[in-house]
């Protein structure tokens, strides 16, 4: 896909990437793929590329940049983020235009340094400082860990055009056209939770602390990093209020059950559970198996629901492994604003429990039910407590429905 015009003296240059099997080295993205967005900005005066892209696609934004520019020489790049996926071509841009001025703050220059042994070319911006190109001032607003600590966006004062890094990104790439009114916007929620439950999760206070600091600009425009562009007052009030559900994690009434299981015991328990939440009238289950799922797929889904039910098998005096990562990733993220429940599954001395009560007292995690233990496979005891368990979880979910349901019929 080649250049875009976005408005007066901006130009959308990105890339798709739908070579790279994981994003990060850990998210699939083969199936769906994965913009690299960067931009040109042009004043009177100066020029200025906003970000690079992936090495793998370094010819390309080439391509791009010279389709737009010609002969003409761009004067800065701007670097809002260091992530590799952005910033790999920073060697490549300086040897084609060596007079290139590299526009970042105090936390961007040692990064680069570190990564691509380029000690100048530096242009040091403040936090609000501003950048004119002539007839038009960029404007620079940090937002460290969002997600590393050099982070930032960079605002046009003319057009109102964010281009706001990391922050309203998305997995998926766009094909045709890279602007959000020319897509079908449904069908970049899924990516949008799994994005940012896998990659901002864990920062999400900074996230909440950075939409506050850019609440005070007129944004016409939003061009993130990756995914869409956002460039009419209906599609920007969508994004905004998207992002602030996710970075504030407000749920909605569904269950996730994530089981681990190596013969079959702990999955039998699980559909249990799952028969009773649907006779007790939840509308939204979904069941994942770590074995068989990548976590991104599972993170994004346990961000959106209210409800959350783990199982898992004892493993050597422990928890089944792919659990236990899973567990990891939570324990970062923290497991907030939902009803959650655990059972284990166990042929001698168990271990799983001690895990999951471990996970518990870290995250503050509040279950609605204590704990079921089966040792093999479940029997009339087991099956009631199993049914306990999901009981004591429907009733905040069905309760959570009849909410929603009664806000939607007073709107």
């Amino acid at each position: 896909m080649k250049n875009q015009k976005i408005g007066d003296g901006i130009y959308w240059i990105g890339v798709q990437d739908f070579t790279t099997y994981m994003f990060e080295g850990m998210w699939p993205i083969d199936q769906e793929g994965v913009n690299y967005n960067a931009y040109i900005v042009e004043g009177d005066d100066k020029i200025a590329l906003i970000d690079t892209v992936k090495s793998i696609k370094t010819d390309e934004y080439f391509e791009n940049i010279e389709s737009v520019l010609g002969d003409k020489v761009p004067d800065y790049l701007v670097v809002n983020h260091m992530e590799p996926d952005h910033s790999s071509s920073i060697e490549a841009v300086i040897n084609r235009y060596p007079g290139i001025r590299i526009v970042g703050n105090t936390k961007t220059f040692p990064m680069i340094e570190n990564f691509y042994q380029i000690d100048d070319h530096f242009l040091e911006i403040t936090n609000g400082g501003e950048l004119d190109l002539g007839g038009r001032k960029l404007q620079f607003f940090f937002t460290p860990m969002v997600h590393w600590p050099e982070s930032m966006v960079t605002f046009d004062q003319k057009t109102g055009t964010l281009f706001s890094m990391d922050i309203f990104g998305s997995f998926k790439a766009t094909v045709g056209s890279i602007f959000a009114d020319e897509n079908d916007i449904e069908s970049f929620e899924e990516p949008t939770y799994r994005y940012y439950a896998c990659i901002v999760g864990k920062v999400t206070e900074m996230a909440q602390r950075s939409l506050g600091a850019l609440a005070p600009l007129t944004i016409n425009t939003i061009c993130p990093s990756h995914g869409m562009i956002w460039r009419t007052p209906e599609d920007i009030d969508y994004l905004l209020k998207l992002w602030t559900k996710l970075a504030y994690a407000k749920t909605e009434p569904g269950v996730i059950i994530t089981y681990g299981t190596m013969y079959g015991n702990t999955r039998e328990s699980a559909d249990i559970i799952a028969d009773t939440l649907r006779e007790a009238g939840v509308k939204t289950i979904k069941m994942y198996d770590v074995g068989r799922t990548n976590i991104s797929y599972i993170l994004a889904d346990l961000w959106k629901y209210q409800g959350a039910i783990f199982g898992s098998p004892a493993y050597y005096g422990g928890i089944f492994p792919l659990m236990q990562n899973l567990l990891y990733k939570l324990e970062g993220n923290k497991l907030r604003n939902h009803v959650a429940g655990f059972f284990t599954e166990y042929s001698w001395s168990g271990g799983a429990e001690r895990v999951f009560q471990d996970f518990v007292k870290k995250t503050g995690t509040v279950e609605a039910a204590d704990m079921v233990r089966v040792q093999g496979a479940p029997n009339k005891q087991d099956t009631v407590a199993l049914k306990t368990l999901a009981h004591a979880v429907a009733t905040e979910i069905v309760a959570a429905q009849n909410e929603a349901e009664a806000q939607l019929q007073a709107e």
